[in-house]
């Protein structure tokens, strides 16, 4: 992290199927080794499966997909403070840009660790799980909610406060 100046802001571009700004971040963050036309097929893949799924149509998958999102997103995390020789987890609000990006991050580490067949199909039923609040990733939100909870004490620490 640069000590001189804050890092800029990268635009990307929306996503060339439906145009939205989040499915090109989450794509990004799908995306190994530069290979975004697999990214791009198993992201595409797994909303024609979330569709399929639910016997709906894409556009009910793309609101299943923001749900998912919206479900996953923490309001909450813990940030280490240091004061006077011992640190300190204290409890902070998360910028809405930083939770989406948390909640995609969790999302794909979370599906990736699923055991269905394909990447598709572990996406397709995270995506599924999220929007109906069960699964890792809806966990793994509740449990830094639980801990940002629980160090409550320490909220007095915040920096500029």
């Amino acid at each position: 992290m640069s000590r001189r100046r804050r890092a800029e802001r990268r635009e990307v571009q929306p996503d060339p199927k439906f145009g939205n700004l989040l499915f090109t971040r989450f794509i990004n963050r799908l995306m190994i080794q530069g290979k975004r036309s697999k990214a791009e097929s198993i992201f595409y893949g797994a909303l024609d499966t979330v569709a399929a799924k639910l016997k709906k149509d894409i556009d009910e998958a793309l609101k299943i997909f923001n749900d998912a999102i919206e479900n996953i997103r923490p309001t909450m995390e813990l940030k280490s403070r240091r004061v006077g020789g011992a640190t300190y987890q204290v409890p902070t609000d998360v910028r809405y840009d930083r939770s989406v990006d948390l909640a995609q991050r969790w999302l794909i580490s979370f599906a990736r660790a699923r055991s269905d067949k394909t990447m598709e199909a572990r996406l397709a039923s995270e995506i599924l799980d999220a929007a109906q609040n069960r699964g890792g990733a809806v966990k793994k939100r509740e449990e830094t909610h639980k801990m940002a909870e629980a160090n409550r004490a320490f909220a007095h620490l915040k920096w500029g406060a």
